[in-house]
């Protein structure tokens, strides 16, 4: 059985993969990963294989890394990214071209159905009327409609 890797270990290890990147990699496109799944982060990353590598992890490891590359360095371009990790997201680095590869990641996007607490990435209008079905028939309308307070 392998020993145990203590979480200082996997640190160091993730800072110099990040930082290997930074230095082999020319090009970074940061990607949202919100209600991803591990299948789908998976054939993403099987599509970008060979010329591009995915690399997830928390924004305060990926910001430190970028900070400290950057003062070894003295590429003060990277710390461009820093106000762009917030929230859920990745970093695809690449050797080739950006358009080329977000159209790649954007082939495994897939459509989900809506859920309690998220908020929809695009306005929806339900008009008045009849809908034509039976009352037992309408379970798909069990979202959440934010009301705004009109004065």
């Amino acid at each position: 059985m392998a020993p145990k890797v203590s979480k200082a270990e996997k640190k160091i290890a993730y800072d110099s993969k990040l930082c290997q990147l930074l230095d082999d990699y020319t090009q970074v496109l940061v990607a949202a990963a919100d209600n991803v799944g591990s299948n789908q982060l998976q054939n993403i990353r099987r599509g970008l294989r060979g010329d591009s590598v995915v690399l997830m992890g928390k924004n305060t490891m990926m910001k430190r890394s970028i900070r400290i590359h950057s003062e070894k360095t003295g590429n003060q371009a990277i710390l461009n990214l820093i106000p762009l990790l917030v929230g859920n997201v990745g970093l695809i680095f690449t050797k080739g071209d950006l358009k080329e590869v977000s159209e790649e990641v954007s082939k495994y996007k897939v459509g989900a159905p809506a859920r309690v607490g998220l908020v929809a990435p695009v306005d929806v209008v339900v008009p008045p009327g009849n809908t034509g079905l039976d009352p037992s028939q309408t379970s798909f309308f069990q979202v959440s409609i934010l009301h705004s307070n009109c004065v």
